[in-house]
């Protein structure tokens, strides 16, 4: 008699975490619901903008889900560790003047980490999630495989995954379509969920604003946020900000400075207290160096590898030649030109729709 297999499903209350838990029984697991609490925003005056996946009616729809669907829910509150790894990271990144991706150290901290500790004390085999994404095994190795429907692929997110930990993964949307995922609610009696709306706000920022959330957050924003000057690519002084923390590269709106044309963010240089202003075609490159650079295979990659890069979540993948460095970073040399990239975010390298590894933007 086969082994009926346990999973350990993580559930935001919403929908895709909702019908990866119907495709789950359908498919004849044994399902643990959790949900985590990762964030009080009551706690920081927001109560009347909580939302997410991290709200208390978020937690309560996925509970309420899990009763109704007949399976055992738990409740996980991972504030403090949520605080000490991706708060902390998101806050000293935009101090030293990068753009933090908190989604990316999320995942590999608190929803593959703290999240796995947990299905070990219950004896789950698997964990699973909403993702849209595919797992699959090539040579011996395990890749993730963008999901069928491209607009909602999120593998970009998941490139720090380690492979034992994409052995215990499992994605229960990785071949739908986001369509198809709302059809299954409606065809389980879920209309209202089918119809729900999603975020697209950092969990921790119900108002989108992070440099609010910055002078809540850093005990001395006040001392460090201080006025200082826009520059030219050349060093001339253009006019007076606000505080480096304020901007990001590729910045347009909300710069406040009159310069008679379009001015981008290019450059922000927290030592001196710059943010350096260019045209638009100044913030265009073909090159990137990467650190902190994990790769599925790293020992069988050739030199200039060509791959298909990515920058940004929201931004295509472009074709490019990837050069290793011995200190684990990697150049990059694009076949076309890329704009506004920012150090902190991600570059995801891709071959035949497989992520082969990714790194850190440093410059």
């Amino acid at each position: 008699m086969l082994k009926i297999q346990k999973v350990l499903l993580s559930m935001s209350g919403g929908i895709d975490s909702s019908v990866a838990a119907m495709m789950l029984l359908k498919q004849d697991y044994q399902i643990v619901g959790v949900t985590y609490r990762t964030w009080d925003s009551v706690s920081q005056g927001c109560f009347e903008k909580e939302k997410g996946c991290c709200s208390i009616n978020a937690i309560m729809e996925a509970k309420r889900l899990a009763e109704q669907l007949g399976f055992e829910h738990f409740f996980l509150d991972l504030r403090e560790q949520f605080k000490n790894s991706v708060i902390k990271n998101f806050t000293d990144e935009y101090l030293a003047g990068r753009t933090p991706n908190p989604c990316i150290v999320c995942n590999a901290s608190i929803k593959w980490g703290e999240v796995l500790n947990l299905a070990d004390s219950l004896g789950c085999d698997y964990i699973a999630t909403g993702h849209y994404a595919q797992i699959v095994e090539k040579q011996g190795n395990l890749y993730l495989k963008k999901g069928v429907d491209t607009q909602k692929d999120q593998t970009y997110f998941l490139w720090r995954l380690p492979q034992e930990v994409l052995g215990r993964t499992i994605f229960p949307l990785g071949t739908l379509t986001k369509p198809e995922v709302r059809q299954i609610a409606r065809e389980n009696g879920y209309e209202k969920l089918a119809q729900k709306a999603e975020s697209q706000e950092i969990c921790f920022i119900p108002d989108n604003n992070y440099r609010i959330f910055l002078k809540n957050e850093v005990p001395d924003y006040e001392q460090i946020c201080t006025e200082g000057n826009f520059v030219d690519i050349d060093g001339k002084i253009l006019g007076k900000h606000s505080g480096y923390p304020n901007f990001t590269v590729g910045q347009r709106k909300g710069l406040n400075i009159a310069l008679g044309k379009p001015a981008f963010v290019r450059e922000i240089r927290p030592q001196t207290n710059e943010v350096v202003l260019a045209d638009r075609n100044e913030l265009e490159t073909q090159t990137l160096t990467a650190k902190n650079c994990i790769f599925v295979n790293r020992s069988e990659l050739p030199d200039n590898l060509e791959v298909e890069a990515r920058i940004r979540y929201k931004s295509p993948a472009t074709k490019a030649r990837i050069v290793l460095e011995n200190n684990g970073r990697v150049k990059v040399h694009f076949a076309s030109t890329v704009w506004a990239v920012a150090p902190g975010q991600s570059v995801v390298f891709y071959r035949d729709d497989l992520i082969i590894g990714g790194g850190i933007i440093c410059s």
